[in-house]
Order: structure tokens, then C-alpha cells, then sequence
């Protein structure tokens, strides 16, 4: 273990600093960073994704940020082709590779290998979109129970993006998603990792600090935002996962008129929670993460230290 090259994920909810830290400590350390967000690979959404900005990223510089257009999918599987090979560039050259940021579904890919499960189709995932519209995904979820009742039973009736890969799934293969993750073969990472968890000790002043952020980004231009990408890219819809992102797709439905001002900022705060504290309860089961506070002073020096000791 110890002969493996090593590797870093800096890893936590939204607003708990990753970013600030990582541009720390490529300051200080031969690390290069990597994106590890599902956000942040999307050309033109910077402003709700607290995209680093261009100061930012060419005094630290950030792999798979601005990849793909917001109209793309861009999948774990093409995350973890991407991140292996630019972890190999990264140790060729010498450096370490730091992995920075809060898509917790990627650093599973990544660390523990991918299933066997098809490619997304977007001819087939666009006929269940049209059923979908049509029937509503209760309708597909009944669909779903069908013909692959196992995961049918673990998904809420409305869970759209999980019904459709499910469904997507099931109509690319003749079989059941179930049976084929119970065949699944992974591989793991070649990698000797450091697995960092930037939690708070105290969870009000996350909540406090994502509601300060969403408004910064009101302020910024969100709505602004939004309207130039829908005036950019007139395919754009709330069906793909770009507009499923936090703040989008609450942007988007408030300008179509289907609540107010008050009620989109109380939405997109009440979204961005959920997020965080699904982020939190991913990283308390991850296995080997060494959690700290994010709330607590002088972190970039504790995490100098660490990782200094680390990499030898």
C-alpha cells in the first residue's frame, strides 16, 4: 500500500469552505487540484454554483470546471475516466492530486469502481421524459414496479431522476437494474489516499452561511443568470441535470411565475439545506475519513500539517 502514489479528497457539505481551503493549500503544498462537482462542470452557470472565479482559478487552477455545456449530461463514469487520467498526469509530474468538492456519488465512483450498467441514451431517456410528462412519474413509477419491483420499492413515487435511469436501464438491457447490480464487479483505486471531511460543530452556522450565500448569489445575479441561459440555449429544460442543480431549477420555476420572490429565496435556501445534510450523512458512512471542524481557525495550517505528514 504504502508503493501506491498518493491522493487527496478534501470532501464536505456546501458553504463549508472547500474551495477557499484547496486554493489555500495549492499555495502551499506540490498539489494540483481536481473538481469533484457535478455543478461545476457546466459552462455559463457560475453564479449559482459559486463557481471559483477567473482570479481564483488561475492562481489555483481547478480541473473538470467548465467541461460540457449546460444542455450535456456528464456522468460518474465519465467522471472517474476523467479524474484517473488526470491523476496520472498529476503524480507523473510529480505532484499530488487533490480532489476538491461535494458531488459524494463521484469519490464513490472513483475510490470504489462503477457498475455494469449501460451508458445514458438520451433517444431512450427523452421517450420517458415524454411519458413522463404526459402520465406524471408516479405513472412510470408504477411502470418501474413492473418490471424491476426491487428498486421500485427503495424510490418515492416522484423521484424522476432515478426512475428514468432505472426505466432507461431496464428498456436498453431486457433486464431489471436490480439484477444486474447484484453481478457487479468493481475496481479500486491505485491510489494510497487521504480522505478529509470538513464538517461543522456547530450546524446553525451552516444554515446560516448557506442562506448568507444564496442571497449573495440573488444579489449577484442569479435570475439574471438563469435568463441568458435560457435565451442561450433554447433546448435547455428543467429535465436535464444542469436545471436540476440547487437554485436553477427554483429560478426558473419563479420565472415562470409559479411562486414569488420571497418564496423562490425561502425554496432555494430549504433546497440548499437538504443538500448539505444529505452531503453530511454520505460522509459519516464513508469508510477511513478523518472529519474535521470547518467552523474552527487557523484550518489550513492543521491541514498543511496533516497532509505534509501524508505524503512524506
Amino acid at each position: 500500500m504504502s508503493m501506491l502514489p498518493p491522493a487527496i479528497f478534501l470532501m464536505g457539505p456546501t458553504a463549508s469552505g472547500k474551495t477557499g481551503l484547496a486554493v489555500e493549500l495549492a499555495q502551499r503544498l506540490p498539489v494540483e487540484l481536481i473538481s469533484v462537482d457535478s455543478a461545476l462542470v457546466y459552462r455559463g452557470m457560475d453564479i449559482g454554483t459559486a463557481k471559483p472565479d477567473a482570479a481564483t482559478l488561475a492562481h489555483a487552477p481547478h480541473f473538470l470546471i467548465d467541461i460540457i455545456e449546460p444542455t450535456q449530461s456528464y456522468s460518474a463514469a465519465q467522471f472517474r475516466n476523467d479524474a484517473l487520467r488526470l491523476m496520472g498526469e498529476i503524480a507523473a509530474r510529480g505532484n499530488v492530486p487533490l480532489l476538491v468538492g461535494g458531488t459524494m456519488l463521484y469519490y464513490n465512483a472513483l475510490q470504489h469502481g462503477l457498475n455494469n450498467l449501460p451508458e445514458a441514451n438520451p433517444v431512450v431517456r427523452a421517450e420517458i421524459d415524454a411519458r413522463a410528462e404526459r402520465a406524471g412519474w408516479p405513472a412510470l413509477h408504477a411502470e418501474l414496479a413492473q418490471v424491476d419491483p426491487v428498486t421500485a420499492l427503495r424510490l418515492k413515487p416522484n423521484d424522476a431522476q432515478r426512475i428514468e435511469r432505472a426505466l432507461e436501464v431496464y428498456h436498453i438491457t431486457g433486464k431489471p437494474m436490480s439484477m444486474l447490480l447484484e453481478k457487479d464487479e468493481r475496481t479500486g483505486l491505485p491510489y494510497r489516499l487521504l480522505k478529509l471531511a470538513l464538517l461543522p460543530s456547530d450546524r446553525a452556522v451552516l444554515h446560516r452561511r448557506i442562506a448568507d450565500r444564496f442571497d449573495d448569489m440573488l444579489t449577484a445575479g442569479l435570475l439574471e443568470e438563469v435568463t441568458r441561459l435560457r435565451h442561450e440555449y433554447p433546448a435547455l429544460n428543467l429535465n436535464l441535470p444542469s436545471m436540476r442543480c440547487v437554485g436553477y431549477r427554483q429560478a426558473w420555476q419563479y420565472q415562470d411565475g409559479e411562486f414569488d420572490l420571497a418564496t423562490l429565496r425561502e425554496k432555494g435556501i430549504a433546497a440548499t439545506r437538504q443538500l448539505a445534510k444529505r452531503q453530511m450523512t454520505w460522509l459519516r458512512g464513508m469508510d477511513d475519513v478523518e472529519e474535521l471542524d470547518c467552523l474552527e481557525t487557523g484550518l489550513a495550517d492543521k491541514l498543511e500539517k496533516r497532509i505534509k505528514a501524508f505524503i512524506g
